[in-house]
C-alpha cells in the first residue's frame, strides 16, 4: 500500500443535486457550495450548463457561479457541459477552472445522456478542447461506462485504451473512468485500471463511481491499488445519473472515502471542522 501518497478529492454537489426531485432554492445552493469551498477539496463541481428541460435542477448554474465566494479557498471550480453551446457559456466565467464532459464509448449511452453519437461527441471534444485552450480552462473528459456496457454495445479494455489514446492525443490530461450505473465489481475496476493506466504516463486518471450501501470501500480499494489517486464524491452519497434508464444508485459517499484514507494513512487535506458544518447543511426544506 502506497501509504505516503496523497489523494485528490473532487466533491460533486452537482451530481448530488440533480438526483433530488424537489427544486433547491438558488440561495441554498450558493450557501452550501460556499461551505464546501472551505473544506479543502481539490475541486468542487458546482453545476452544469445543460438543457433545463432535461435537468431543471441546474437551470440556475450561472447565478450560482456569480455568487460563490472564492476569497478563502484553494479549490478549483468545475462545471459539466453536454455540448459546445454549454461549453461556450461555461468558459466565459472567470470562476470556472475545469469543464467536465461525460464522453462514453457506448453509442446507446451517448444518445440517452447527451443526445449525440460517437463521431459528433468526438467533434464536440475537439471544439471544447480548443475553447479551453483559448480561455485558459482545462477540459476533463470522462469515459462513462468505462467498466462495461449494460446496453449491449461493444466494450472491452482495448476499446477503452483506444479512446483514451485519442483523448490524450487531443491534449487532455485528466480522464476519470466512470462506473456510471454503479453495478460494477471491484475486480472489474481493478482489471480495467491495470489494463489502461500503465499505458499513459503523465495522465491523471480518476474514479467516478456509484455504490450501494456497503459496496463503496472495496471499489475504492480496487482503484487505489491500481493507481487511481483522484476520486469523485458526494457528501452523504446523494444523487445518481437520471439519464441511464436504470435505477439510480447514489454517488460514492465522501465519508466512505475518508474512512478508507484514515485507515490507510492517506493525506486528504480536508478540514474536518468545516466538513462537519457542510455535512449538516439542509439543501431542501
Amino acid at each position: 500500500m502506497d501509504n505516503f501518497s496523497s489523494i485528490k478529492i473532487i466533491e460533486t454537489p452537482r451530481d448530488g443535486m440533480q438526483g433530488i426531485d424537489q427544486l433547491i432554492p438558488t440561495r441554498k445552493k450558493i450557501e452550501y457550495i460556499n461551505l464546501l469551498l472551505k473544506c479543502g477539496f481539490d475541486t468542487v463541481e458546482v453545476g452544469s450548463f445543460v438543457s433545463p428541460k432535461a435537468i431543471p435542477q441546474m437551470a440556475d448554474t450561472a447565478e450560482v457561479l456569480d455568487k460563490i465566494d472564492l476569497t478563502n479557498t484553494k479549490s478549483k471550480i468545475a462545471v459539466l457541459v453536454a455540448n459546445l453551446k454549454g461549453g461556450q457559456l461555461a468558459v466565459e466565467f472567470d470562476q470556472v477552472n475545469e469543464i467536465f464532459y461525460p464522453f462514453s464509448t457506448s453509442p446507446t449511452f451517448l444518445r440517452k445522456n447527451l443526445n449525440t453519437n460517437l463521431p459528433d461527441a468526438e467533434r464536440t471534444i475537439d471544439r471544447l478542447q480548443n475553447l479551453c485552450v483559448v480561455k485558459n480552462k482545462e477540459l476533463v473528459a470522462f469515459i462513462s461506462l468505462a467498466f462495461g456496457d449494460p446496453y449491449g454495445d461493444p466494450w472491452n479494455t482495448d476499446l477503452v485504451n483506444e479512446w483514451t489514446e485519442k483523448l490524450v492525443s487531443k491534449g487532455i490530461k485528466r480522464i476519470p473512468l466512470a462506473d456510471t450505473i454503479g453495478n460494477v465489481s471491484p475486480d472489474l475496476i481493478e482489471l480495467v485500471c491495470k489494463a489502461v493506466i500503465p499505458n499513459f504516463q503523465g495522465i491523471e486518471f480518476g474514479l467516478h463511481t456509484h455504490a450501494l450501501p456497503g459496496k463503496g470501500m472495496r471499489k475504492i480499494n480496487a482503484a487505489w491499488r491500481s493507481g487511481i489517486r483522484r476520486f469523485d464524491t458526494v457528501i452523504n452519497g446523494l444523487g445518481g445519473c437520471p439519464m441511464t434508464d436504470k435505477e439510480m444508485v447514489g454517488n460514492l459517499d465522501l465519508e466512505i472515502l475518508l474512512g478508507y484514507c484514515d485507515k490507510n494513512s492517506i493525506e486528504t487535506g480536508i478540514n474536518n471542522s468545516h466538513l462537519l458544518t457542510a455535512s449538516k447543511y439542509k439543501l431542501t426544506f
